[in-house]
């Protein structure tokens, strides 16, 4: 989309992380088309090996194909949200890298420092929107993990993982004491997880 109106260009975002969410495969095209520049940039600026940067790009997009249907625009911009992603993913390449594991994807949450794996392959190393098409169509079958969670425990784990709110953060933002919070989040991952290996074991 082209236009130099910032709120029309986040409406036009939105609309296509909201077709995203639904299976579009040709939203997530063009959202990767729209964004990819600007946030390989970002990357870029974290992760300055532009090969590794590369990578991590696309990890930011199957994320966000998996996560795209825990955007929520009155909590953020799109932008906003995809810059979060890449952000996150960038520092997680850096950390992985520096603990010298380059075959599992990590998160690392800030209260705790815990480390949960959230994939059980890494991406292609071709680049472009094809190859992460091709990655695309099996994510969305561990997509289903994300829908077996409670609400509450959703939106937990995307505040945290995706927005890269700490606990205290999220429990502010969701109006809930920090208990009941990282309650969500831990029983929430852990069912996560347990989808997540089920569906590796299926697609291998």
């Amino acid at each position: 989309m082209t236009g130099s109106d910032p709120s029309a260009r986040q409406q036009h975002l939105a609309a296509l992380l909201s077709r995203v969410a639904l299976g579009d495969t040709a939203a997530f095209e063009a959202l990767y088309r729209s964004t990819s520049a600007h946030l390989l940039g970002l990357i870029l600026r974290i992760q300055p090996d532009r090969a590794l940067a590369e990578d991590v790009l696309q990890e930011v997009y199957v994320n966000i194909w998996r996560a795209a249907q825990s955007f929520n625009p009155a909590l953020s911009q799109a932008s906003t949200w995809l810059n979060s992603v890449a952000r996150n993913r960038a520092i997680d390449s850096l950390r992985r890298r520096q603990a010298d594991v380059a075959t599992v994807s990590h998160v690392t949450h800030g209260d705790d420092d815990e480390e949960t794996d959230m994939l059980s392959a890494m991406p292609s190393n071709d680049p472009g929107p094809l190859d992460l098409l091709e990655q695309a169509s099996s994510a969305m079958a561990l997509q289903g993990c994300m829908d077996n969670l409670s609400r509450d425990q959703r939106q937990s784990i995307a505040l945290a993982y995706y927005q890269g709110l700490s606990h205290n953060e999220v429990a502010d933002q969701l109006r809930q004491p920090l208990g009941t919070v990282k309650s969500w989040v831990r029983r929430g991952l852990q069912s996560l997880k347990n989808c997540l290996e089920r569906a590796s074991l299926a697609l291998s």
